[in-house]
C-alpha cells in the first residue's frame, strides 16, 4: 500500500486567510463572530454567536452550553469592555442554552421574543444598538436584530442553504412578508446569520430566499395538480433532494406551505397533513 499523501497545506492556508479576511471585514462593523463547536445537519458548521461593539459589548445568541464556547465568549466580552446586554433571535437551545450561565457570570439585561423576565421584543423595539425586526416562520418568537447596515438574522436567513419553517398558523405567509419588508431596508448591507458564513450581499440573498420559497410552493402545487396527496408524495414532488434524515424537518415546511395554500383557498381536498412536533 502506498504511503498516504500529505495534507494539502495550501488549502488550509487558503481557508485561514479567508477567515482572517472575513474577521477583518466584520471588525470594520464592530462585529466579532464566535462559532460554537456544535456542527450538524441542522446547525451546519455550528451556531454563530455575535459580539457587537465595545464599552460595552452586546451579545446576540450565546449559543449552546459548551464550556469552551462560553469561556471564549466571556473572554471576548471582557476584552471589549464588559457586557451591555444579550439579545436572542429565538429560544431554540442551540442559540439560547448558554444564556443563564452567561448572565450568571456577567449580569446584564436580556431581550427576547418571549420576554421570560427580561425585555420582550416587538417590531421596531430598540434594545441597545439594535432595532428588532419580527421574522416569524422558523419559530413564533423569532426576531432579527438590525444595527446600521448589519442584520443579525438568526435562523430566518442562513449563510448557506435554506431554513425550515415551523407549522404555526400563518407561519409561511408571515415569513415571506418579513423577508419582503427586509428587502425594502435600503441601509441593509450585511447579514450575520445564525449558521453558516456571513452574507455580504444582503439584498441578493433576500431575493434568493424569496424566490426559493415561491419556487418550492410552485413545485408543491404542481405535485398536487398531478395527484399527490400523501405526505411522502408531496415531499417527493417538492423536496426530492432532501436526504432521508432531514425529511421529518422538511415535513414542517411542507405543513407550513399547506397552511398557506389553505389560507388562500388553493388547497385541494383529500390532502394528508404531516404529523410533526413543533420546534417551539
Amino acid at each position: 500500500m502506498p504511503p498516504p499523501e500529505p495534507a494539502d497545506a495550501s488549502a488550509s492556508t487558503g481557508a485561514d486567510a479567508e477567515a482572517e479576511a472575513e474577521a477583518e471585514r466584520l471588525g470594520r462593523h464592530g462585529v466579532l463572530r464566535l462559532r460554537a463547536p456544535n456542527p450538524g445537519p441542522l446547525t451546519l458548521s455550528g451556531t454563530n454567536t455575535w459580539v457587537v461593539g465595545r464599552g460595552p459589548a452586546w451579545v446576540i445568541d450565546p449559543g449552546p452550553l459548551i464550556d469552551s464556547h462560553l469561556e471564549q465568549l466571556l473572554a471576548a466580552i471582557d476584552a471589549r469592555g464588559g457586557l451591555g446586554g444579550v439579545a436572542l433571535t429565538h429560544d431554540h437551545h442551540d442559540h439560547a442554552e448558554a444564556v443563564a450561565a452567561l448572565l450568571e457570570r456577567r449580569p446584564a439585561p436580556l431581550a427576547s421574543g418571549r420576554g421570560g423576565g427580561g425585555v420582550t421584543l416587538a417590531e421596531g423595539e430598540r434594545f441597545g444598538p439594535f432595532e428588532a425586526v419580527a421574522t416569524p416562520g422558523h419559530s413564533v418568537d423569532h426576531f432579527a436584530l438590525l444595527t446600521g447596515g448589519v442584520l443579525f438574522s438568526g435562523d430566518a436567513v442562513l449563510g448557506e442553504g435554506s431554513v425550515f419553517i415551523d407549522a404555526d398558523p400563518g407561519a409561511m405567509s408571515g415569513y415571506l412578508a418579513a423577508l419582503e419588508r427586509l428587502q425594502t431596508r435600503a441601509e441593509l448591507e450585511v447579514i450575520c446569520p445564525g449558521h453558516g458564513p456571513v452574507v455580504w450581499d444582503a439584498h441578493a440573498k433576500l431575493e434568493q430566499y424569496i424566490a426559493h420559497r415561491l419556487d418550492r410552493e410552485r413545485r408543491l402545487r404542481s405535485a398536487l395538480s398531478s395527484g399527490a396527496r400523501s405526505v411522502e408524495e408531496m415531499l417527493d414532488g417538492a423536496w426530492p433532494e432532501v436526504p432521508v434524515s432531514l425529511r421529518p424537518a422538511a415535513a414542517l415546511s411542507l405543513a407550513a406551505h399547506l397552511d398557506k395554500l389553505e389560507e388562500e383557498q388553493l388547497l385541494p381536498s383529500g390532502v394528508e397533513r404531516p404529523r410533526y412536533r413543533s420546534t417551539r
